[in-house]
């Protein structure tokens, strides 16, 4: 008689989850825009997953604003937008102590996890995250296995619940590496295997889409690697779903230096002294991004309109989209208190920050190549079985990359 899964209902967030008799593995590829997908498939890099979508689905999902790690992860696992997770960028401007910090705690988070929910159903949930800035926000609440490739070696039961990671998983890796994600992918084959769990959320870095563009050899390997780590999950019976938490495009002019908008010193100049600009891809990683993304937080003097700023940052080259606080939470669902005055946008090959001396690009590596903005909101999904009826309509529609979860359990046909 072949293992039984847990498959009660559980409802987080004004969704329920039917997952189906075997494992889940839902897998955020960090920084996946659809065209790595391509074009390693087209070179024949991804087996797996070209048979995997044979009878399985593709399509298109569009990600929360603004494109960024935490934002993105966090409304995954809760199945929510920002407005409602609270999580509106790796780091803000905390309105309470006035200071600029990470937005790594769990406190930050104002909803609940679909992780936690499922354990507390019966399922063996395991999370496990590429960089360790993740692990504590994304495990909430969840009564489960929680541990991140960055810190392997100092995993705990009482903090991680597991411990001697390196034993199972092997050494742990780089974090500036492609092997800091295929760590993580095969650290969920092996709680597979041992039978330490069976609902999964696997959250890869994207260190290598920063570094190197889809048809790069390097990029190319990195792919067949996931379609390896891929297999072993389906060849393990996992229901597996994937999908990013963004794309990644260059921001480069035709000679390969940074298109970069240092949009609180062109404030400074234009307006006078006194305004700030938060970088909300802002993180340790340096060597990725330089702190470069194509959206910023403008908090505006009082004594300076802010209508007024608004409509001269529009008229700026490569400036694509502004927003005030009342608009940014309608159309663009982040919560305003954590926002600033104005939401600013910038087009497909342009970073924004704030002033020359807040980046130091002598640490990239490389091209620039980064996200943030709008060009990087569509993003793939990828489920290893046929879609129903039902789900099949609601992809032809709108559907978001934090649909992930709720495709992968209720919208398959067994």
């Amino acid at each position: 008689m072949g293992q039984t899964y847990a498959t009660s209902p559980f409802s987080i967030n004004g969704r329920t989850y039917t997952p189906p008799n075997r494992p889940i593995a839902v897998l955020c590829l960090d920084g996946c825009a659809d065209e790595y997908l391509s074009v390693s498939l087209a070179h024949g890099k991804m087996p797996n997953v070209a048979a995997m979508l044979k009878h399985g689905y593709r399509g298109f999902v569009r990600g929360a604003l603004p494109s960024f790690t935490n934002v993105n992860n966090c409304a995954i696992v809760t199945g929510l937008p920002p407005v409602k997770t609270g999580i509106c960028g790796n780091f803000f401007l905390d309105p309470e102590s006035g200071e600029e910090v990470m937005m790594n705690s769990p406190r930050y988070l104002k909803a609940d996890t679909l992780l936690a929910a499922a354990a507390q159903a019966g399922r063996k949930v395991a999370m496990v995250t590429a960089k360790d800035k993740l692990r504590a926000l994304l495990s909430k609440g969840m009564d489960g296995i929680a541990f991140s490739a960055e810190k392997a070696d100092e995993a705990t039961m009482e903090v991680n619940g597991i411990e001697d990671v390196e034993s199972l998983v092997g050494p742990k890796p780089e974090i500036y590496s492609a092997e800091a994600s295929l760590y993580v992918l095969r650290a969920g084959v092996r709680l597979l295997e041992k039978g330490m769990a069976d609902f999964l959320y696997l959250s890869l870095t994207d260190y290598m889409q920063h570094k190197f563009a889809p048809e790069a050899k390097e990029s190319l390997e990195f792919y067949e690697a996931i379609d390896t780590a891929i297999g072993q999950l389906l060849a393990l019976n996992a229901v597996v779903g994937a999908t990013a938490d963004h794309g990644m495009n260059a921001k480069s002019d035709a000679e390969g230096n940074p298109r970069v908008i240092y949009v609180e010193s062109l404030l400074n100049d234009h307006f006078g002294s006194g305004f700030r600009v938060i970088c909300p891809i802002t993180d340790p990683y340096v060597v990725h991004h330089g702190a470069l993304g194509s959206a910023v937080t403008v908090y505006v003097p009082d004594h300076i309109d802010t209508e007024s700023v608004g409509r001269w940052l529009l008229l700026q080259d490569g400036i694509s989209e502004v927003y005030d606080r009342e608009l940014a939470k309608a159309k663009l669902e982040l919560p305003p208190d954590r926002i600033g005055d104005l939401f600013v946008l910038s087009g497909r090959d342009v970073v924004v920050g704030r002033t020359p001396g807040h980046h130091d690009l002598g640490k990239l590596e490389g091209r620039l190549r980064s996200h943030g903005g709008r060009y990087e909101e569509m993003v793939p999904m990828l489920i290893s079985e046929p879609l129903n009826a039902s789900y099949m309509a609601l992809a032809a529609g709108d559907p978001r990359n934090f649909d992930i979860f709720e495709f992968t359990c209720n919208g398959i046909i067994e």
